[in-house]
């Protein structure tokens, strides 16, 4: 067997840790497992103005934090997730997972991982952003176009390895608060299956404030 030089190693476990983080949020996307709770029948109609700038104030059990949102690079994503705060969709869903060098994860209605509004939105990719801390992404399924209420924040080093495959719909920016965010990623965790990454208290958004300008 040919043996691997320290280049090709390198780029081996590059790769399998690429493959992980992928799996990781891949495993929480939208599969609408959603047993007694509120589905709603389609994607919504575009309502936003993508023109126009929006952020959102979110307030926590942990405290709050704000996050501008990119209307004109990922208007079906913003206009999704706005009127799904506005709908109080969000309103008391947990942060499921939390993987404090890669991300934390929300927008799950029955925090389990794996439910969703009961519709998927398709993803918008291509734009400039790049996956660092205090990035705001979608989460989905593994598959194309399967995103729906899930999304993740950025909170370590490790999120900026999916630059190299970027899969996941960039549709906001953490721009105050950081300190809330980090107190969430810092939280502790049991295992949950494969990982330790189920927060061990209840961590919960409370409510979320559209603002437009």
């Amino acid at each position: 067997m040919k043996k691997l030089s320290g280049k090709h190693l390198h780029k081996g476990v590059l790769l399998l840790s690429i493959l992980l983080l992928a799996l990781a949020i891949a495993g929480c996307g939208s599969k609408n497992a959603n047993a007694g709770v509120k589905q709603l029948n389609k994607m919504p109609e575009m309502e936003i103005d993508p023109n126009k700038t929006y952020s959102a104030e979110f307030h926590t059990s942990k405290g709050d934090f704000t996050i501008d949102l990119y209307a004109s690079d990922a208007p079906t994503t913003v206009n999704n997730f706005i009127y799904l705060a506005k709908q109080k969709f969000y309103d008391g869903v947990i942060f499921h997972r939390i993987i404090e060098s890669f991300m934390i994860q929300t927008g799950d209605p029955t925090g389990s991982g794996s439910g969703g509004p009961g519709y998927n939105i398709p993803d918008e990719l291509g734009s400039d952003h790049k996956y660092d801390v205090g990035t705001v992404a979608m989460a989905n399924t593994g598959s194309p176009d399967s995103g729906g209420s899930q999304f993740f924040i950025c909170t370590g080093p490790e999120c900026a390895n999916l630059n190299l495959q970027p899969n996941y719909t960039i549709f906001g920016q953490v721009t105050a608060g950081m300190d809330t965010v980090t107190a969430i990623a810092k939280s502790p965790v049991i295992e949950d299956g494969y990982e330790n990454s189920k927060p061990k208290d209840k961590i919960t958004i409370d409510s979320i404030d559209i603002k437009e300008k």
